[in-house]
């Protein structure tokens, strides 16, 4: 629960705790008006009286003590000169603009409180102590106030520092986790992409054989009919194993290694597509290791190429090459020839976006993709990566 009271410029708000502190306060300043008050034994009644009067104000003036803490805290210092019970009240303002405000306000309310004091106390010396015990007195009580009212500041600043900090580690958290999950989004996009593009295009080539080879053997069918299922059938496991992902924790899913090239040429064979595989870095046979994640990108750079050429060059030879050694550059490049057929995909939606994946996972990687045209007609494919050390 909270009032709120509005000033130039700004809006505070106060709390019940604040309130119940200001009442404190000034009950306090109130108890001390009336200790002061009874202890006064010179000057005329209505001296004393308006002494009171004055005193009494100043305490219910503390209840703005907190919109207006320098303003207060010089009038009520001033007032000291001439008023010896509305000292208390000065003391709480002192105390209030320490907490509250700058350093330099601080030390120019406390000066007016202290030479507001000290000229009561010169004009109206108290009997029976020595005026330096008075100024003395009058100076230490100041400085107990105003380091109260520092040490109180700068626990407050300390607390709101904790929770900013709080606050931006928390944000920090939630954006690196929305990152984290946009990245883990586009990779699956990529598999997705990679792993079925691949699937549905041997189906494609094994389908349009049916279509158009009506006349062939029996024998030729069933075997064309044959790879079409089981395509089919991994194509649905690829689905299970890139859906799987969403599900399975971190590190756990399944992840092509650089040695399932040779699956990958075997199966780019069965389609009818000649593959030619040159592996002098020995990565497929075991011979070479890589890091596993030099090597999922080397799968899918061939993946990926062997995909376009079915669907841009059907039936064109294929040469995949996989060259390097320590110390020099790991090369994957895959180089289709030019075809005189359609392609198998004429203008299909979404070309290119293969590559660009191919190329972001090459740069994860440190590494980098260039492809294009050979001077033959055909299309080649390179992806460098720096040979692990």
């Amino acid at each position: 629960m909270s009032d709120t009271t509005t000033s130039p410029g700004r809006t505070v708000r106060y709390t019940v705790r604040d309130r119940v502190t200001d009442a404190v306060l000034i009950a306090f300043a109130g108890v001390m008006v009336l200790v002061s008050w009874s202890l006064q034994v010179n000057g005329p009644a209505w001296l004393l009286a308006a002494d009171v009067v004055v005193g009494v104000l100043g305490c219910v003036a503390l209840w703005w003590r907190r919109r207006f803490p320098v303003a207060l805290g010089l009038v009520l210092g001033a007032l000291s000169t001439l008023s010896e019970t509305v000292s208390s009240a000065a003391i709480v303002a002192v105390s209030t603009v320490a907490v509250h405000r700058s350093p330099r306000a601080t030390a120019a309310v406390c000066a007016t409180s202290v030479a507001a004091l000290s000229t009561h106390q010169l004009l109206w010396p108290e009997p029976g102590v020595p005026p330096v015990t008075m100024y003395v007195i009058i100076a230490l009580g100041h400085l107990a106030v105003v380091a109260w009212g520092l040490s109180v500041r700068s626990r407050r600043e300390l607390v709101r520092s904790l929770r900013e900090r709080a606050v931006a580690a928390e944000t920090e958290a939630r954006l690196r986790a929305e990152r984290s999950e946009a990245e883990a989004r586009e990779t699956l996009a990529r598999d997705m992409h990679d792993a079925l593009g691949h699937r549905l295009s041997l189906l494609s080539v094994h389908a349009g054989a049916l279509t158009y080879a009506r006349d062939a053997p029996a024998e030729d069918v069933a075997r064309a009919a044959e790879v079409v299922r089981e395509n089919a059938h991994r194509a649905l496991q690829d689905l299970r194993e890139v859906i799987g992902v969403l599900r399975a924790p971190v590190g756990e899913s399944p992840v092509p290694a650089v040695e399932d090239v040779l699956e990958l040429v075997d199966e780019a064979r069965q389609a009818g597509t000649p593959v030619e595989l040159r592996d002098e870095a020995g990565l497929t046979t075991g011979a070479g290791k890589i890091s596993e994640s030099q090597g999922h990108t080397v799968y899918r750079a061939v993946q990926e190429s062997l995909t376009n050429a079915r669907k841009h060059a059907p039936g064109a030879p294929v040469v995949v090459r996989i060259s390097g050694r320590r110390g020099d550059d790991l090369v994957t490049e895959v180089t289709n020839a030019s075809t005189s057929g359609p392609p198998a995909y004429p203008g299909s939606a979404g070309a290119g976006a293969g590559l660009t994946g191919l190329a972001e996972r090459a740069r994860l990687v440190d590494g980098e993709l260039d492809h294009g045209p050979t001077g033959s007609g055909g299309w080649r494919v390179r992806l460098r990566l720096p040979w692990p050390s």
